[in-house]
């Protein structure tokens, strides 16, 4: 991939999302296109310019406007952003969307509609495409009124079509034309793979906007959701819905890879996978908020997945359980921060909390959806079997620390969680089970917790046997009916997280440290995800006022479409993969708590 004119990295927060349930693209406020994988999650990326600023690949729509502003909204209910330009010359509208399709195999595109709102605005059009992670050439040539961009090494075609004239110089797509005032063009790029066929630029433009706008809109109002909070729950499920597979019903924790925890530093992971913890919480969610659907797709992925091998920690969106960790070296990284990895060793590690976060939405789903069959129940007896043999051993734990492995809290938690849920499925179904094991081992699991990971001399229950610190994964203990939340010893455990890892309403997973205890160098972030877990345990413990103020403050560090990613740098930045499932998944989880206690204090 040749070099380009080097382009200023925008700050994470300054991008909107659009998607099609296959893939994701990142739309930033000056209207390019600066991530897309394609044609899946986890493919190699076509557009890359957030991790490498000369030959990462854009595609950018440019108003030739002076002193020029933008601003960013999605249309109510949907994944369709717009993007406007503020200049004393005029104003221009980009309309930019993924069409959707209940056709599986229907190709991917990126509809960019582009206009003149006020004045006369000349255009600048930039589709610099760099395939297989910028490391893969690829031919550009005209085709009739095309441009088609084919790299043989990825086996895919790029093909844009537009009304207005299209021009190849070198290797890159460009188009230069003026709107009059309400003037409208249309740029559609297609993904095609080996054996998808492409549709016509009349098709797009006639059906394209009217369908994925119904669609997003239908989608939302399924949900059985009526409360407070409603716009901001809204947009975090659409959220998630984008970061969900249409074709396998699994999900990903963040639909890019390598963007940093720390600018300049060394904790930039690859985030295209479906963990079982992240899915199953994001089922918990839908499940939540009524969206039946999701939650039925990803439990059929789950059995086909049971059915085949013990579970593991992370897969690919296809449940292919082959994943492999290495460094990008290619790509420059995100404000030259490397390495840039592509793959997750965390794949390899032992962290057999997942059974409790999976087992646990089973329940639910089983409680307030439809009931699981005996042969899925015989596959939950076999996850059950693998908590039992294993969970005094010490693991990595859901922080995925690279260090030495340790009997972790939330491990712990969440394997009396997997003993409790599977017990209750078991007896409000009256299936088979070895009732007098499982209940000794669950209160054996619970006697364990309450005693041993006890720290006297700091009040609180604390991360790993033997630790003197606190872990905001400990907030889970009252949110898994695990302790009541107004007992006193997790009082003052909310206490100890209270002093040790808030500041005002951002919240710390743990304070790393002289000690190192993840095995990194360097400081991370606030974690979003924590921010919420601590705001529903407020509201929970009774503090409901100040679990609003709170949750109201958390909702200002959102960008400006209500979107998170993973963390807050020092300066309220957004840090790490964008956007982050756990995150909006605990927003939804916090609000829905907010309004039930809310509730109560009016009824």
């Amino acid at each position: 991939m040749a070099k380009h004119k080097k382009r200023p990295f925008q700050p994470i927060e300054n991008y909107g999302v659009i998607g099609n349930l296959k893939t994701v693209a990142l739309v930033s406020l000056q209207g390019s296109i600066d991530f897309l994988c394609a044609p899946r999650f986890d493919s190699p990326t076509v557009f890359a310019s957030m991790l490498d600023s000369e030959k990462g690949g854009y595609f950018s729509v440019e108003p030739q406007l002076e002193n020029c502003t933008s601003k960013q909204l999605y249309l109510p209910g949907t994944a369709v952003l717009l993007t406007r330009f503020f200049a004393d010359q005029g104003i221009a509208e980009l309309t930019d969307y993924m069409p959707l399709s209940k056709e599986i195999d229907f190709p991917s595109a990126i509809v960019r509609q582009i206009k003149a709102i006020r004045g006369s605005i000349t255009f600048k059009v930039f589709c610099v495409p760099s395939f297989g992670y910028t490391k893969s050439t690829h031919t550009a040539q005209h085709e009739k009124d095309e441009l088609v961009f084919f790299s043989k090494a990825e086996k895919i075609t790029v093909k844009l079509k537009a009304d207005v004239p299209l021009h190849i110089k070198k290797d890159t797509g460009y188009a230069e034309f003026t709107l009059e005032e309400s003037g409208m063009a249309h740029i559609i790029m297609e993904i095609i793979d080996e054996k998808q066929s492409a549709a016509e630029l009349k098709h797009y433009i006639t059906h394209g906007y009217r369908k994925t706008v119904d669609y997003w809109r239908e989608w939302i109002n399924q949900t059985t959701y009526k409360g407070r909070y409603d716009e901001i729950i809204r947009r975090s499920a659409i959220t998630l819905k984008l970061l969900t597979s249409a074709e396998f019903g699994s999900v990903v924790a963040a639909p890019t890879f390598g963007l940093p925890e720390t600018i300049g530093g060394d904790r930039n992971w690859d985030y295209r996978f479906t963990w079982i913890r992240d899915a199953a919480f994001t089922m918990y969610a839908f499940l939540r908020l009524g969206f039946f659907d999701e939650a039925t797709a990803f439990m059929d992925w789950i059995f086909n997945l049971c059915q085949k091998a013990d579970l593991q920690l992370v897969y690919q969106i296809d449940g292919n359980a082959k994943i492999k960790e290495a460094e990008a070296d290619q790509f420059e990284g995100y404000h030259s921060s490397k390495p840039v990895r592509i793959g997750n060793e965390a794949a390899i590690q032992l962290q057999i909390d997942i059974y409790g976060e999976l087992i646990d939405t089973v329940y639910i789903y089983n409680k307030s959806h439809k009931p699981i069959t005996y042969e899925f129940w015989t596959l939950i007896e076999k996850q059950v079997e693998c908590v039992i043999k294993q969970w005094k051993k010490p693991d990595h734990g859901i922080w995925e620390i690279r260090s030495e492995k340790k009997e972790f809290l939330h491990t712990r938690l969440m394997c009396w969680v997997a003993l409790d849920r599977a017990i209750k499925i078991a007896e409000n179904r009256s299936f088979p089970y070895p009732e007098s094991e499982w209940h000794n081992i669950r209160s054996e699991i619970y006697e364990d917790i309450y005693h041993n990971f006890w720290n006297k001399k700091l009040g609180a229950w604390v991360q790993y046997k033997g630790a003197t610190h606190v872990d905001a994964s400990a907030l889970l203990m009252p949110l898994t009916h695990f302790i009541s939340p107004l007992e006193p010893r997790w009082l003052s455990t909310m206490k100890a997280i209270d002093e040790e890892l808030l500041l005002d309403v951002l919240v710390y997973r743990y304070k790393n440290g002289m000690t190192k205890i993840d095995g990194l160098d360097g400081e991370e972030g606030t974690f979003n995800l924590c921010s919420f877990w601590f705001i529903e345990a407020l509201a929970k413990s009774g503090e409901v006022e100040r679990a609003v103020e709170n949750f109201e403050k958390m909702i200002g560090y959102s960008n400006h479409l209500l979107l998170f990613s993973e963390e807050l740098g020092r300066k309220g930045e957004h840090l790490g993969n964008f956007p982050q499932a756990f995150t909006h998944l605990a927003l939804i989880s916090a609000a829905v708590e907010l309004n039930k206690q809310l509730s109560r204090e009016t009824a």
